[in-house]
């Protein structure tokens, strides 16, 4: 890949890691709750999620979600199911101060929820679909085409995702006050619910 295409691809990148989503959803609410090592464990899943879609575009998997009606809507319906369950969870989250609540998260569970936000979005692997394959030249070596932009994509998204959980994070000050947890809680719950039913009734990107 050339430097110029390269760049085509990062600023691509880029404009697909701020766009908010599901992804940047999950980074605020765990920044502002437990801060950024917890959301940093969010993070890396999300990053993990990102290179599976790019292995199932890699041996051709991502074409058939693509051209598969019913694969996609499996998988959609699945991960709008998720994103509720999430908003639920969070909305009935109990009112607790920050300084006084004992950490009941693992790191494996937070992995696992950045994990499977992103894994279960199908939209993520039909758009990866469509742009990646535009940046690989196919009569060179594929694998070190592949290591680059792998490493182009998630530094992106983790650099983006970690600005939004600091950002929430300067604002997780007001966690002293019980009015304001129901509202970060009730927030954050209705932006799951909301991404959720946005997926479960959008359409395959074209």
């Amino acid at each position: 890949m050339s430097f110029g295409l390269w760049l085509g691809f990062l600023l691509a990148a880029l404009l697909i890691a701020v766009t908010p989503g599901p992804g940047a959803v999950v980074s605020m609410s765990t920044g502002m709750r437990y801060g950024y090592c917890s959301a940093l464990m969010v993070i890396l899943g999300l990053q993990a999620a990102i290179l599976i879609h790019l292995l199932i575009v890699a041996v051709g998997l991502g074409a058939l979600l693509a051209s598969s009606e019913l694969a996609f809507s499996v998988v959609k319906l699945v991960g709008a199911a998720y994103l509720v369950w999430l908003g639920i969870q969070k909305w009935r989250a109990p009112i607790v101060a920050a300084d006084e609540e004992v950490l009941p998260l693992r790191r494996q569970g937070l992995f696992l929820q950045g994990l499977l936000v992103n894994l279960t979005n199908p939209k993520a692997i039909v758009f990866i679909g469509a742009l990646v394959p535009q940046f690989v030249n196919p009569s060179a070596p594929q694998l070190p085409q592949y290591l680059l932009i792998s490493a182009t994509l998630c530094l992106t998204d983790m650099l983006v995702m970690s600005g939004y959980a600091l950002a929430a994070l300067r604002l997780g000050r007001w966690l002293h006050d019980p009015k304001a947890i129901r509202t970060q809680n009730r927030l954050f719950g209705g932006l799951f619910i909301s991404a959720g039913t946005f997926l479960a009734f959008s359409s395959r990107p074209s």
